[in-house]
């Protein structure tokens, strides 16, 4: 996936009101940038954060500037939460992810049960259909790619979903996407959010096909590299 160009590199200043993140340009410029990421971000808010900026020209828009990556140690962290999705869709068209060879996406946002929606409708030749829901990681912890890295009773509803149409014989899975290389496995934090690692596995042992994945990333694109699991 190719990643807004140019790049406008920056210190980060402070991120605030979870969305919001005022950033000193290289130029000498002060932004507030929009901070697409909901979660806690713990180590890649600290103030003093390199990261790189996308500007966006449209009409109206009332924060032109969004964050996209963040530097950490020698590793470069996407951090727009938008592009787990599109890393998603491009690796399964190309057939990068072997538990999708021969699937290909039919539909963003499906709609299920009580209004939920979860990232991609899947089909097969033989007209199967499959569910699958996305989550973006950023957070390493000794090494490991984390999640979640605050309590998301969304995640444990999406992850409810899942479990119940694979319990009706509908194939579900959950994938993992680690915007980042410098990680050898995945896990979930269970003593940030105790609730939604009980959902995972009960996902599991539903029958909910788990992935976990890291990325390649530099200031041109985020693209898949290899299996966490």
């Amino acid at each position: 996936m190719l990643l807004p160009s140019p790049l406008y590199p920056g210190t980060l200043l402070r991120r605030y009101k979870r969305f919001l993140a005022d950033v000193l340009l290289d130029d000498g410029q002060e932004v507030t940038a929009h901070c697409a990421d909901p979660g806690r971000m713990p180590t890649l808010s600290l103030p003093g954060r390199r990261v790189w900026l996308s500007r966006s020209h449209k009409p109206g828009r009332k924060l032109p500037f969004g964050l996209e990556l963040a530097q950490e140690g020698g590793a470069l962290v996407g951090i727009n939460s938008g592009n787990p999705n599109r890393i998603a869709s491009r690796a399964i068209a190309a057939g990068l992810i072997p538990a999708f060879a021969g699937w290909r996406v039919l539909a963003r946002e499906p709609r299920v049960a009580d209004g939920t929606r979860l990232d991609f409708l899947l089909g097969d030749s033989a007209d199967g259909r499959m569910l699958v829901e996305v989550k973006g990681v950023t957070w390493r912890r000794e090494g490991v790619a984390v999640f979640p890295d605050a309590p998301t009773e969304r995640g444990q509803r999406h992850l409810a979903h899942l479990a119940r149409l694979a319990g009706q014989g509908t194939p579900t899975a959950m994938l993992f996407i680690a915007q980042r290389q410098d990680v050898s496995r995945f896990a979930v934090a269970a003593d940030v959010d105790p609730g939604y690692a009980r959902a995972l596995e009960q996902a599991r042992a539903a029958g909910v096909l788990v992935e976990a994945w890291r990325c390649r990333v530099n200031f041109s694109e985020i693209t898949m590299d290899s299996s966490l699991l």
